[in-house]
């Protein structure tokens, strides 16, 4: 059955999807009027262009610029392209599911409130959970990286100084209100993607011998059994260990790219907003990710004592412990070093606002959905959810443990923790959509009436289904090798949560999986040919720019 064949009194129904819909009103027979959002709703502001890159901000931190120097060292630079490739295949499936599954129901709920509309009300609140904790946890790990990084040109003021600073500026961006803070995370990303650019031109030139007294590099480090290192152990099995292991940080490389859907709620105009953002953020990242770590393992020695070094200090090096600047260290360039440097401060700063945002807004869901207490759901009259931001904001002061050695041991254990929390939230982000994609098909429902329908798929979903699990599963092998408490304990601890959350919710709430026939695939289905699209309105004003404004307007929408 064709959703437009429905009789339109069965439209809307259900008061909390309507509620859901800020930016409009429903007055009957399916016609849609456009009125202000209410005080007490987040408000549809963003536009495609911001919504991407706020998914950048959140993906590109410090995990290409540093964290793959690690993955080098440790795998060697045939793992490294290799296992960005497949991971960057299971990063799509989960951005193409978001895609059709977001346009279809632009909730403020996000992902957990599709899980919850296919799979089970249970299933729904685990995956809040399951996110909430990762971000509630990545926001102060990039305010103490940035501190770190800091450090590199001032060691001895105290690093409290630098998380205040850090602290103070992502909640005043934040209480701007969504309109703001959309255009500040554009252009904080917008650097991003400059840096990440010139980068990886730096290390073109460096491999191609452009730079004076160094000789072409080529692959030269890629030659004589050095593209695949064994880890843990040796011969065919440490290689293949080596692989796995670039899997696992190239997982936690990918993360952040899945919150388009948590900004759906506040899109503009979803059906083209979101379907646009999907598609740039994913090439994006991908390209930047996939080029760069290529690059990476063409001019830096996966062998290298350098390179050792910098693995070894993380994101406590600076812009040293990068394997980018190991490389122009050894070509002998001057000044870059600290360039980059200041570059990853606003790479931490821009995740660590982006986190935040995309944190409170969980929380903010959670409560929409029925998961949370209620005063979660208030809002000002900017459409910021402060009661939730004042939660999770909080959770930013563990950054000061920083000020200390141990505490800051102890925070890393759950850091630790992040990839798991990541792997488990995209297991359920693909879990619900082939639920969603079985139920169209149980009520004869076709694909062609969705507003976006997404190529490969669902077989692309069923393929990054199965590598997520398996990634998930024996992604704290090393933990074995020898048994380590600590190491297995923060590997694993995110499963045990995600059952307890599942199973405690399910038997408090006597909670039924849905019924494919049964599941809701009207209410939140809206149709947008009544409200006032966006794009055609921008498509006008293009036309009557002039030919300098036109190519500033294609650098800002790329």
């Amino acid at each position: 059955m064709n959703e437009r064949s429905l009789d339109p009194s069965q439209l809307g129904d259900n008061r909390e999807e309507k509620k859901d819909l800020d930016a409009q009103v429903y007055t009957g027979a399916a016609d849609w009027e456009a009125v202000e959002a209410r005080q007490e709703e987040t408000h549809r502001a963003l536009k495609s262009r911001q919504i991407s890159m706020i998914a950048i901000g959140g993906a590109v931190g410090t995990g290409l610029i540093i964290g793959s120097g690690s993955s080098l060292a440790r795998s060697g630079p045939g793992s490294l392209f290799i296992s960005y490739i497949v991971m960057g295949a299971v990063c799509l499936s989960v951005m193409l599911a978001l895609g059709e599954m977001s346009t279809r129901f632009p909730s403020k709920k996000g992902f957990a409130g599709h899980a919850t509309r296919c799979v089970d009300p249970a299933f729904g609140f685990a995956t809040a959970v399951i996110y909430l904790c990762k971000y509630l946890i990545t926001s102060p790990n990039q305010i103490v990286a940035g501190s770190l990084i800091i450090a590199y040109w001032a060691p001895d003021i105290n690093k409290a100084v630098w998380v205040t600073i850090f602290i103070v500026l992502v909640v005043a961006i934040n209480l701007l209100g969504i309109k703001w803070f959309g255009e500040v995370e554009f252009w904080l990303s917008f650097i991003k993607i400059l840096t990440l650019t010139g980068l990886i031109l730096m290390g073109l030139i460096i491999d191609l011998g452009g730079v004076k007294g160094q000789e072409r590099l080529g692959f030269r480090y890629w030659k004589n059994g050095q593209a695949f290192k064994a880890w843990k152990t040796t011969g065919d099995l440490g290689r293949f260990l080596g692989f796995f292991n670039a899997l696992v940080l190239a997982l936690f490389a990918y993360g952040g790219t899945e919150l388009v859907a948590v900004t759906t709620g506040e899109a503009k105009n979803p059906r083209k907003a979101v379907p646009a953002a999907v598609k740039k953020t994913f090439y994006r990242v991908a390209f930047f990710y996939v080029i760069g770590v290529l690059i990476i393992g063409m001019i830096v020695d996966s062998h290298s004592p350098l390179l050792a070094q910098a693995a070894k200090k993380g994101t406590a090096g600076g812009a040293s412990a990068s394997p980018f600047v190991v490389a122009i260290n050894a070509a002998g360039i001057d000044a870059l070093p600290s360039i980059v440097n200041a570059c990853l401060i606003l790479f931490t700063f821009s995740a660590a606002n982006s986190d935040q945002y995309i944190c409170s807004r969980t929380l903010y869901g959670m409560a929409l959905d029925g998961n949370a207490p209620r005063i979660f759901t208030k809002c000002n009259k900017r459409g910021l959810p402060w009661v939730s931001f004042i939660f999770t904001g909080s959770f930013m002061l563990l950054a000061y443990l920083v000020s200390s050695n141990d505490a800051l041991t102890i925070f890393n254990y759950f850091v630790n923790s992040l990839t798991l929390f990541l792997g488990l939230a995209w297991v359920s982000i693909l879990a619900s959509y082939i639920a969603f994609q079985r139920g169209l098909k149980a009520q004869g429902i076709s694909r062609d009436s969705l507003p976006y329908k997404a190529p490969l798929q669902p077989y692309l979903s069923y393929f990054g289904l199965f590598l997520i699990c398996l990634v998930c599963f024996f992604k704290g092998f090393d933990a074995f090798m020898p048994f380590d408490t600590k190491s297995f304990v923060t590997n694993y601890i995110g499963i045990p949560v995600y059952f307890l959350s599942y199973f405690g919710y399910k038997f408090s709430r006597g909670t039924k999986i849905v019924k494919l026939h049964e599941m809701n695939l009207v209410d939140g289905a809206r149709e947008f040919d009544d409200i006032m699209d966006e794009d055609d309105e921008e498509d006008s004003h293009y036309k009557s720019l002039p030919l300098k404004h036109k190519i500033i307007y294609h650098i800002k929408n790329w």
